[in-house]
């Protein structure tokens, strides 16, 4: 069983933590919130990729673990550019294009 990792918080970044886990900027940083608290508990990564509360692939986790180290809580958001891009462009006004983008007939 390898080595749970060691990650140490102070009161101020767990109260922030234990925020996000009730009342999150965004939905998604509720696992990721959870992730960070469990291994500071002390549980190995793979048990908290596995908890019903976080439900990430292992590899995943890790990342959140270093860029919550590298960066705090910022490190924890989403960087621009990446997630699903809209499908919706409202290039005309009210919106209307179909869905390659190019203007409904009148």
């Amino acid at each position: 069983m390898p080595a749970a990792k060691k990650l140490t918080l102070s009161e101020r970044q767990r109260k922030e933590l234990e925020a996000w886990t009730k009342n999150p900027p965004k939905p998604y940083l509720r696992r990721k919130a959870w992730a960070i608290l469990l291994v500071a508990a002390g549980k190995p990564i793979y048990v908290v990729a596995q908890d019903r509360r976080v439900r990430a692939h292992r590899t995943t986790v890790s990342q959140w673990i270093q860029r919550y180290e590298a960066q705090g809580l910022d490190g924890l958001r989403q960087a621009k550019g990446q997630g699903r891009k809209p499908r919706f462009s409202p290039s005309l006004p009210g919106g209307s294009t179909t869905g390659n983008g190019t203007p409904l007939a009148s």
